[in-house]
């Protein structure tokens, strides 16, 4: 029966499937204690049994309590809120009324795809563990569930509205999507050449020392290791010290060629397994984003939630033209890749999404503002003073003890804390701000470049933030109180910090938030 023709306030289950799902986890966790029994046991015939006995019982148990869970968790559709009761001993009920929900999203990871189910999220914005989530149903349930929470929030607020004496919004349209930002195969393999990673070597050493402990096999033993390389009665350093020149360069550029090879593969994987699919569409409600090869997402952010936006890229990325986008929205705290719009793009494709969520990107004619040249040496100042203590111990301690080491000792920490002024000064040109009738930016960072940029009338409160220091310097901090966010701009004047916050705070004080309208 599907979830619009149910009877209304009718406690039902989810999908009957859910049940092997759960035994499908418990089979997951057999894994390990089944091979550690297999191998463990001596006799390979006798432990295979015993292993394959323990597997069978802890696939068993899992069904069981997966049956149970499925058994004791109820939904029910209400008129003006959805309600959620699970539990087992101790049960416990939820109920979030339609006018809270932001938004539904579904998402499919491996093995629920596999059975064609979907776990449905409902976003309140509240943040953290507060949102309600219900697993698993059919893929045409949830997307019924989803359409159908969807209109009754919208009637709920029709409802309020009319009762306030205020004008009912109209109900939302038809969905109809409109793509922004896709990125095929040919995209994800150049993503994925930016994205390296040894995270594999992470996993590889962890598995190799947790298996010694059942396996009759040591990895640490460096002497089986040469004895691959070595020829038996042969010294390694001999035949090392043998080889020419050239013969022991092809082996280190060997080395190098196979890590960036293993840590290209591994970051191209990611790439493929997160992003696989990835589509952003412009609908009626906000922004639909789908994605994911292994765990598919379907993620819905209407506009009203976002609060700013995040342009980011990376050292190497940056000088190829990439950029990646992020939403600064309620909830931020779910998750920041939540909030990816466009992982990998040219700014020529990152400026629509920017202009759709109602920002844009500054142009030539922004009115740039730096932080003030006494920061610059604070901070500078600040950042050396450390090598200037190392340098003054290293001078007093080697003067006395190994005269002959005094002026590298000492000098070393000097130049580092030459480069340390030096890093300042080239940062502090690239830390600059801007604002114009509706919004207000900051960048900052001179080999990878990152800007944040905020609508004035969404911002809640400017703060002026001045320490001992920065009082008496004639500089201060402006904190700018964004739902989902922190926005700080460090180092400014304080005339000019004033003048930022007399006019956002003017901004403020003429919206009518009432008034602005709920995507």
């Amino acid at each position: 029966m599907s979830v619009a023709s149910s009877k209304a306030l009718e406690p039902r289950h989810t999908a009957p499937l859910s049940v092997l799902v759960g035994a499908a986890a418990g089979l997951q966790n057999a894994v390990v204690p089944v091979i550690a029994i297999a191998f463990g046991t001596g006799t390979t015939g006798f432990g295979v049994l015993i292993a394959l006995g323990v597997g069978g019982a802890i696939l068993a148990v899992a069904a069981l309590f997966s049956y149970i869970r499925w058994k004791r968790l109820t939904y029910t559709i209400g008129i003006a809120d959805i309600r959620v009761e699970s539990g087992v001993l101790s049960r416990s009920a939820r109920s979030v009324p339609y006018e809270r929900i932001q938004d539904v999203s579904l998402e499919q990871k491996l093995i629920p795809r596999l059975f064609g189910l979907v776990a449905v999220k409902f976003e309140t914005g509240a943040g953290g563990g507060e949102d309600l989530s219900l697993s698993f149903l059919r893929e045409d349930d949830g997307e019924e569930l989803r359409q159908l929470v969807r209109t009754r929030r919208d009637e709920e607020a029709q409802g309020i509205a009319a009762a306030a004496g205020k004008e009912p919004a109209d109900a939302a349209p038809v969905e109809e999507a409109e793509p922004l930002f896709t990125m095929g195969p040919g995209r994800l393999f150049t993503f994925g050449l930016f994205e390296f990673s040894l995270a594999v070597f992470a996993v590889l050493f962890g598995l190799m020392q947790t298996a010694g402990s059942f396996i009759d096999f040591e990895f640490w033993d460096a002497d089986f290791w040469l004895s691959w390389f070595v020829d038996e009665g042969s010294n390694l350093t001999d035949q090392i010290s043998g080889a020419s020149t050239g013969v022991q360069a092809l082996g280190a550029i060997g080395a190098l060629v196979g890590l960036f090879v293993v840590g290209s593969a591994t970051g191209m994987f990611r790439v493929f397994a997160r992003e696989w699919g990835f589509l952003l569409e412009q609908t009626a409600r906000g922004f639909r984003r789908r994605r994911g090869l292994f765990t598919r997402t379907d993620v819905v952010m209407p506009i009203h939630r976002v609060q700013g936006v995040k342009l980011g890229t990376g050292f190497v990325r940056y000088r190829f033209g990439w950029h990646n986008l992020r939403f600064v929205s309620l909830a931020q705290d779910l998750g920041a890749s939540s909030h990816v719009v466009a992982p990998f793009a040219r700014l020529n494709e990152i400026a629509p999404i920017v202009e759709a969520a109602g920002f844009h990107l500054p142009d030539e004619n922004a009115d740039w503002h730096r932080a003030t040249e006494t920061y610059l040496f604070d901070n500078a100042l600040s950042d050396a003073m450390f090598f200037l203590i190392a340098s003054g111990i290293a001078f007093t301690t080697t003067s006395i003890y190994a005269p002959e080491w005094t002026t590298l000792a000492a000098g070393i920490p000097l130049v580092l804390a030459g480069i340390s002024a030096l890093a300042n000064v080239l940062a502090w040109r690239y830390q600059r701000h801007a604002l114009d009738d509706t919004q207000i930016m900051a960048s900052k960072g001179m080999l990878s470049p990152r800007s944040q940029i905020a609508t004035r009338m969404k911002l809640h409160s400017v703060q002026i933030s001045q320490g001992p220091i920065a009082r008496f310097r004639g500089y201060a901090t402006l904190h700018l109180g964004q739902a989902g966010g922190q926005f700080s701009i460090p180092g400014i004047p304080v005339e000019r910090a004033r003048q930022v916050r007399r006019e956002v705070l003017e901004t403020i004080a003429a919206t009518d938030f009432s008034q602005l309208e709920r995507a």
